[in-house]
């Protein structure tokens, strides 16, 4: 059985200082904001795995259905031996690709949370014997280097979180994966699709309130790792789409006028009553902007895949 090989590129404190220059820029910041990575913790976790069950939420059941029906075509058309897989968590999706990628030699995940590659990476080589898993402990938002496996090399970049980024976000990340890549390499990229407004809504603000307590555990996060005292009964929940931008936003509006002490960074910060926190912005897409996008990072999509409802893409591009 191969080894298990992590390797950590985060320095220790990585987490913690990112956190407080997060929280630092986003609560000082006019409007205020706070990015959507800091909702996973243990129980952001627990709290996204429950709402990708809810009826509401199509995105996760959309990908995978993909998946489980063109896996076989993404190997073929990708050709890998090593499969890379950027924010990979427990790499559950993954499995279609595993299993249909039968030429593969190494498997490469990358996430900043070590226990989880750790549990992820033992489970796949339990499975799988002859797989090399090199788990990686990085952010994939900044420059990887990555362990020398054989090519081919296909980089998944799975379940929309591309849409987490910012437009000039996007850019820089992409121009980072194509700087990752050679001739004959590809990216696999998961998309979500513009569509009906209603749909788009209730999928970020369910019936049941988890995507609210979802979005509120972001304070708990601060108030458990700054010190701060937010109240998180003080803040709504608020999904609203933006159709300028195609997005939707996710934000936190203070039901009351309020001052928040963060004693770590040595800040107070006002709320006026009524006023907004964003929390996540989830862009949707169409294949024409993907097209355009994966261009101008000097890659060309070849592939396009959609659920049988046209609610999600995974696309496949390649180096020009």
């Amino acid at each position: 059985m191969s080894p298990l090989h992590v390797t950590r590129t985060l320095p220790e404190d990585a987490t913690g200082a990112a956190l407080r220059a997060d929280v630092r820029r986003g609560l000082t910041a006019e409007p205020k904001w706070l990015p959507p990575k800091w909702f996973y913790d243990a129980r952001g976790s627990e709290l996204f795995d429950e709402i990708t069950a809810l009826p509401e939420y199509y995105p996760t059941r959309a990908e995978r259905e993909i998946l489980a029906a063109r896996s076989g075509e993404i190997a073929a058309a990708s050709g890998a031996r090593t499969l890379v897989e950027l924010g990979s968590g427990s790499s559950e999706k993954t499995r279609y690709l595993l299993d249909a990628l039968t030429s593969l030699a190494a498997y490469v995940p990358v996430d900043v949370s070590e226990s989880a590659l750790v549990q992820a990476g033992e489970a796949l080589i339990a499975e799988r014997p002859g797989l090399d898993v090199h788990a990686l402990i990085a952010d994939f938002t900044a420059p990887l280097d990555l362990p020398p496996t054989p090519g081919p090399r296909l980089v998944a970049f799975l379940g929309g979180t591309i849409g987490n980024l910012l437009p000039v976000e996007r850019a820089a990340f992409l121009a980072s994966v194509r700087a990752l890549l050679a001739p004959g390499d590809g990216l696999l990229l998961g998309t979500d699709l513009v569509k009906d407004e209603r749909v788009l809504v209730r999928a970020y603000d369910d019936a049941a309130g988890v995507t609210a307590a979802f979005d509120k555990n972001v304070l708990n996060v601060v108030n458990r790792e700054l010190g701060a005292d937010f109240d998180p009964d003080a803040f709504d929940h608020v999904a609203l789409w933006d159709a300028r931008r195609e997005w939707i936003e996710m934000r936190l509006r203070a039901r009351t006028e309020q001052t928040v002490k963060v004693p770590a960074l040595d800040l107070a910060v006002e709320f006026a009553a009524g006023e907004e926190l964003r929390t996540e912005v989830s862009a949707k897409f169409r294949k024409a902007g993907v097209t355009r996008e994966l261009a101008e990072a000097g890659l060309e999509l070849t592939h396009w895949w959609t659920d049988g409802q046209e609610r999600f893409a995974l696309s496949l591009s390649v180096v020009r």
